[in-house]
């Protein structure tokens, strides 16, 4: 009986197995702080921004967990948050699977109607009193970092 030799020399930490590019790249120290650095980087990016599309436009239900993966392949914490993540996930789609389908369209149109209330009243706000002066301000601003952006609707 024979022992695969590879599984021998890969390190495990805290019982997690890491593949062969992983250990490659720790095998030098320099190469391992240079490789932790630029992981950390990317991956603290790519999850904030999921974090700010969390109140922008976007995908951020993709980028949060994608930025936790990228990070758990160098830091425990983010290996935890992933798995809680993972879970909580799953218990979220058992939970809208098993909805009664009347209970899940109430919602839904519950939710329609309160975006409706809320875009038609920013929209008469805006046709009654003109913008406020911070948008005007900070669409200014933003126009003058990106000149593609075009001039605020009746401005």
């Amino acid at each position: 009986m024979t022992t695969n030799p590879s599984s021998e020399t890969e390190p495990v930490e805290k019982g997690r197995a890491r593949g062969k590019l992983h250990s490659r790249l720790h095998s030098n120290p320099a190469l391992s702080l240079t490789s932790k650095i630029v992981i950390t980087v990317v991956g603290t990016l790519v999850l904030l921004g999921g974090v700010v599309m969390l109140v922008t436009p976007g995908p951020a239900f993709v980028l949060i967990p994608l930025g936790l993966a990228i990070l758990a392949t160098e830091w425990d914490w983010a290996d935890r948050l992933l798995r809680v993540a993972k879970k909580k996930a799953g218990e979220a789609k058992a939970r809208a699977e098993s909805m009664d389908p009347k209970v899940r369209r109430r919602r839904l149109l519950l939710t329609g109607l309160a975006f409706i209330l809320v875009f038609g009243g920013v929209v008469t706000y805006v046709a009654v009193n003109d913008w406020p002066s911070f948008a005007v301000t900070m669409w200014d601003w933003i126009q003058g970092f990106a000149g593609w952006v075009p001039e605020l609707p009746g401005m």
